[in-house]
């Protein structure tokens, strides 16, 4: 069930530990094409264009949830690589602790501010109330995603990562069927579709946390093991919250992309909503990977074993080209599907929107990849500042194109603002990668792995 990363060929090591990873960021992005997808047959454009509506902001509160529990399992993993238990158990202590109170910081202003961001976004009048309906219960469940991320962060972190796989494949066919039955026999509307997806994260966080106790013995907490230092807590805040903040702030220039789709109409909405819900399979994929040579760097960082940090950099890089080059072909291709697979009744200026979002960022998945791969052992290895500086870079171009390149020639500008910044903020973080090796080189860490 686990892997000791800090051991084997660094290749197959990434590879093995990474597949059950990407299985299961497919299989999150599963809940939310279900939702997508039924919503869209079952309810019609405007209720696919209320959801879509809403998925940059529900995306960032995900996406500082997953950079703080991430956050939490390097600090984890570090703790593991040293094979120090002690330290393991208060680490996990630490994250539950802090974890709980992002639950409480989250839900409350999010779930009071979620009208007043829904006019802020410039949301059409027809669909105001689905949108604030699917974002309000999302919200209400944010601790279900805390919580799910949590677990899934610190199995990897202990070098498991097929338990979240396995419960999140069974609580995303009941999500399907939650869907089904509160949408279609029970009428709830988009709002159903919002309760399906909660409902089912959180069976997967308990499953998932009833399964890790079950195999790693540091996961049992004893009621001492609660208690954990102020050092210990400045750490994990020190490493989580950046993380959390970093990965917000890329989002904030996606919702600036979003805030001028919403103002171009439901047409517009529906066609980009479609297209970002496909192009989302590579942006997982890649997440997946970034989690995985994270875990790797982390635990081979903390066992001393500095020269396995660049082979498996390398070997994680390669990995990542050929996916997205995969998954780059295969979108193209299948670009004529997309708009279809959300909308019965697609019109020509949804597919329209859908296909010029697609041909404008495809093409870059690569750039994504390395993005991904070099800021992700680049904080695993302690340095957070180029990581956080790579963010600010990102939001810049992104909103700075989405202004001036979407007030120049409207929707096209707006989708090349997306690897505008994935351009930028690679640019920042390769030579800093570089630098450090050379760096641990130059110090005599670096031995042959």
């Amino acid at each position: 069930m686990t892997q000791d990363l800090t051991k084997g060929k660094p290749f197959p090591t990434i590879l093995t530990f990474s597949l059950p990873v990407i299985g299961g960021n497919l299989f999150q992005l599963f809940y939310t094409l279900a939702d997508s997808v039924i919503v869209g047959q079952a309810l019609g454009p405007d209720a696919l264009a209320a959801v879509g509506s809403t998925g940059i902001i529900l995306y960032l509160v995900l996406c500082f949830i997953q950079g703080v529990t991430g956050g939490f399992g390097i600090c984890l993993g570090y703790q593991c690589g040293q094979r120090n238990e002690a330290g393991m158990r208060e680490s996990i202590a630490a994250s539950l602790w802090l974890c709980l109170l992002c639950t409480v910081c989250i839900t409350v202003p999010c779930c009071m501010l979620a009208r007043r961001i829904l006019v802020w976004m410039n949301t059409p009048e027809q669909i105001f109330s689905m949108a604030y309906d699917y974002m309000f219960v999302v919200l209400l469940g944010s601790g279900a995603a805390i919580f799910y991320n949590l677990i899934s962060n610190l199995l990897r972190a202990l070098g498991d990562s097929r338990t979240p796989l396995i419960f999140l494949v069974f609580s995303s066919i009941l999500n399907v069927l939650l869907d089904i039955v509160f949408i279609v026999a029970l009428g709830m509307g988009v709002a159903g579709a919002a309760w399906a997806t909660v409902l089912s994260q959180l069976l997967s966080a308990v499953l998932s946390s009833a399964a890790g106790a079950r195999h790693f013995a540091v996961l049992r907490l004893r009621r001492s093991d609660l208690r954990c230092s102020r050092r210990v807590l400045l750490r994990h805040l020190k490493l989580g919250f950046p993380m959390g903040f970093q990965m917000s702030v890329m989002c904030i220039g996606q919702l600036a992309m979003q805030n001028a789709v919403n103002a171009l109409g439901s047409s517009a909405i529906a066609g980009y909503t479609a297209a970002t819900k496909v192009d989302q399979v590579s942006v997982l994929v890649d997440n997946a990977m970034g989690v995985s040579i994270s875990n790797y760097v982390a635990q081979n960082h903390g066992a001393g074993q500095v020269g396995r940090i660049r082979s498996g950099v390398w070997a994680c890089l390669l990995q990542t080209s050929v996916l997205n080059l995969v998954l780059c072909v295969g979108i193209l291709l299948c670009r004529p599907l997309v708009v279809p697979l959300f909308v019965s009744q697609a019109t020509a200026d949804i597919c329209m929107y859908s296909d010029q979002y697609l041909l404008a960022v495809a093409p870059f998945y690569l750039v994504l990849g390395v993005l991904m791969t070099y800021r992700s052992s680049i904080q695993s290895m302690g340095n957070g500042l180029a990581p956080f500086l790579a963010c600010i870079t990102e939001l810049v171009l992104r909103v700075g194109a989405t202004v001036l390149l979407g007030a120049r020639i409207g929707y096209p500008g707006i989708c090349l603002a997306t690897p505008l910044a994935w351009c930028g903020a690679s640019l920042l973080l390769v030579p800093v990668y570089f630098q450090t090796m050379r760096r641990m080189q130059r110090e005599g860490l670096l031995h042959r792995a």
